[in-house]
């Protein structure tokens, strides 16, 4: 590991695999459909070069949700943000990365304490797969009784995995008080997690863990930071441009003007 300015990084190195994609898809409709057919549980969809979301369901309210979290493919093997929230795609997800793309999946990054993000740590430690979070998240997940890493890092790092780098970067407090964002920079993608809400949402969703007051200065720092992104990715419902962020600030000062 070598120190980089503010940044650790954090180095993995390896051999050759090269996959070219490019989409940006909306999983309302895939939601829908799922929601009405039941069959597809696991969406996997191509979004840049080498970087896919997957999308998996679980129930939330008394409805069917979906929750978005990404995989990023490099030479020397996957890397897994977030792990999927419903508990019997933890294995059907990495055996669909080894038959897509001939890859084993050998790091997982967890963006936040809840089980949409962490569910399957304590499985992927399992498979002698490296699971991080920031150390926060950790005191979370185990004064919560979530699963949890094994590794953490400092709240800004960045990774080198094969021939990709990326970024967790921590801006504040928002939709959790640990929340992270992962940047991809040769592909221009955002992952924000549930910090994050897709221009779909009508409200912020689960509050129980948010910090409303800081939740828009967080996000002004991300706007700030990444101001490159081409598309970002919300925890939950489509995703698409840096709309998604403009798009959060105000639903948090919708609900911030609700409550005086």
């Amino acid at each position: 590991m070598i120190l980089a300015s503010k940044f650790l990084r954090i180095i993995i190195a390896g051999s050759l695999f090269v996959h070219s994609v490019c989409s940006i898809q909306s999983i309302s409709a895939q939601a829908l459909t799922f929601a009405q057919k039941k069959v597809d549980k696991l969406i996997i969809t191509p979004i840049a070069k080498d970087v896919f979301v997957y999308t998996t369901f679980n129930e939330f309210a008394g409805k069917l949700f979906p929750s978005n979290s990404l995989y990023l493919v490099t030479d020397d093997g996957v890397v897994l943000i977030d792990t999927p929230w419903d508990t019997a795609q933890f294995q059907p997800l990495l055996d669909s990365i080894k038959t897509r793309h001939g890859k084993e999946v050998i790091i997982c990054i967890s963006t936040h304490f809840h089980a949409d993000r962490s569910a399957g740590l304590e499985y992927y430690n399992s498979k002698n797969i490296k699971t991080y979070s920031t150390q926060m998240t950790l005191d979370s997940c185990i004064s919560r009784g979530e699963k949890r890493a094994a590794n953490t890092f400092s709240n800004d790092t960045i990774f080198k995995v094969g021939q990709y780098e990326f970024e967790a970067y921590y801006p504040g407090p928002g939709h959790s008080p640990d929340n992270i964002v992962i940047w991809v920079p040769h592909a221009k993608v955002l992952f924000g997690g549930c910090f994050v809400k897709s221009t779909e949402n009508n409200d912020l969703g689960n509050i129980a863990d948010a910090n409303i007051s800081q939740w828009a200065g967080s996000m002004l720092k991300v706007e700030k930071r990444y101001p490159k992104a081409k598309i970002v990715v919300p925890g939950h419902f489509a995703w698409g441009s840096k709309k998604n962020l403009r798009h959060t600030r105000k639903l948090v000062g919708k609900h911030g003007k609700s409550e005086m």
